[in-house]
């Protein structure tokens, strides 16, 4: 007898009626927005909506599963596992006409994003990248439909649109040409005020393609902001063949992700959404507090390990982590950004260590390496502008920076990165012009700071000469 796939003849519940858009749908939002979704207690009343990123893999492996999966919870003592069915349909990001159909739907009330920090096509200043030749065709074309005054929904589903902002854009312009009443977009990627930063780049591609539309968006689109928190490596052959043998049936792309997950929300939903607060969801007036702790705490300490960690001969983060050496540059790390927070830390901490030890997660360092140039800056530069303002030398975050010009010199992780011409260019001349260029990029402001250019140099001698100790 043959092993049953994963399919809702068999498994899972009825798929809801679509009232939620995903873009962006990965191994993350399967461990995260669409597990709280599940577990709302009016889950039924929500079905997602997902799109995929630009490779259409998702779409392939979900749609012949009725978008079912398999989200394994690995924790020290084991693993269980659940099959997720919030997720309705999933489509290839190619499927355009699709994605504006559902703007155009009274019934949707939220959008949620996964992109990325690369995805948002930000300059430095937080603007939308129009220099990006990605960006300059999708504004073209959407540009080009939009100044016929007669142009038609059909007009808007033709187009081929890739770059997040501008997909979210020609939703908007399709939902105001439908009437389609008020929504929410949620972006969830790991970046400071992410509401704000998404709805910064989508109002700068409307200023170039119909500045009417801001009008009608400041009285029907809401943009929240959030916090999200959840380990989730990639999916590899062992959790597939782990499910057929536990669980009974065939699943090709299960989820595995661990126990801990925590998701602090704010922002007005004027067409409703689920009531992930009995999920566990925090439902806060300022996320900031949560955000920074998140940011600082967690991941500034993923990318101290991503790129010291890979030169020392360490793949994971459990690895690294028991390591004498690495604990106490994370210890270090933690302590000098936990001193600019204004929420408790400490035990947040301790609940870190615990996480990172998990052997039953095994998150590749290399995955977290990447795209470094979007996130060092956030994770890193606020509490070395800090503290050296103060006239301090925080030499965590100072290990941080400093990995990171290991990192695009060559050592340890491959570098994968959205600007890694840019970024890599910033180093191959002596040690001194390197850390004042990658210090230029990651903290302008502290460029001629001699003596901290120094304490970055002698750091990356520090790492380099512990290599061979391992």
């Amino acid at each position: 007898m043959s092993t049953p796939k994963l399919t809702r003849e068999n498994f899972g519940r009825p798929a809801a009626d679509i009232r939620m858009v995903h873009i962006g749908l990965g191994n993350f939002t399967r461990a995260h927005q669409a597990w709280y979704t599940e577990h709302a207690s009016d889950a039924s009343d929500w079905g997602i909506a997902a799109f995929t990123g630009r490779r259409p893999t998702m779409a392939e492996l979900l749609g012949p599963q009725d978008g079912l999966y398999t989200l394994i919870t690995k924790g020290n003592e084991g693993d269980s596992f659940e099959v997720i069915s919030s997720v309705s349909v999933v489509h290839p990001a190619s499927d355009f006409a699709q994605l504006i159909d559902y703007f155009a739907s009274e019934n949707l009330a939220v959008v949620t994003s996964t992109v990325t920090e690369a995805g948002y096509y930000r300059r430095d200043d937080g603007s939308l990248d129009t220099d990006n030749e990605d960006v300059t065709h999708d504004l073209e074309n959407l540009k080009r439909v939009v100044e016929n005054p007669d142009f038609t929904m059909e007009d808007i589903r033709g187009l081929q649109v890739s770059t997040a902002p501008v997909r979210i854009l020609s939703g908007l312009l399709a939902r105001r040409l439908a009437g389609a009443g008020a929504l929410t977009i949620l972006p969830c990627d790991n970046l400071p005020d992410n509401g704000a930063a998404f709805s910064r780049v989508v109002k700068d591609a409307a200023e170039q393609v119909d500045p009417s539309i801001l009008d009608w968006t400041s009285q029907n689109v809401a943009w929240a902001t959030c916090m999200v928190d959840r380990i989730t490596p990639a999916t590899t052959d062992e959790e597939r063949d782990e499910v057929e043998r536990e669980q009974g049936y065939l699943d090709v792309s299960p989820v595995p992700t661990e126990p801990f997950s925590e998701w602090v929300i704010s922002g007005d939903f004027p067409a409703g959404r689920p009531d992930w607060e009995s999920a566990g969801a925090q439902i806060v007036d300022d996320v900031e507090p949560y955000e920074q702790r998140k940011l600082w705490m967690l991941n500034g300490s993923h990318s101290l390990m991503a790129y010291a960690g890979p030169i020392l001969g360490f793949e994971t983060v459990s690895e690294a982590i028991a390591d004498p050496t690495v604990r106490g540059w994370v210890d270090e790390w933690w302590s000098e950004a936990g001193s600019g927070l204004s929420i408790e830390w400490e035990d947040y901490a301790k609940a870190l260590i615990e996480r990172f030890e998990n052997r039953n997660i095994r998150h590749l360092l290399a995955q977290i390496a990447h795209d470094g140039s979007q996130k060092i800056p956030v994770r890193i530069a606020p509490t070395l502008l800090r503290l050296r303002n103060e006239g301090e030398m925080p030499t965590g975050a100072v290990r941080a920076v400093a990995a990171w010009m290991l990192h695009l010199q060559g050592h340890g992780a491959p570098v994968k990165d959205a600007s890694a011409d840019r970024v890599t260019g910033l180093v191959g001349k002596s040690a001194q012009e390197d850390a004042a260029a990658v210090l230029g990029y990651v903290a302008p402001s502290l460029a001629d700071d001699q003596e901290l250019l120094d304490a970055i140099v002698k750091a990356s001698e520090e790492i380099i000469s512990l290599r061979g100790k391992y």
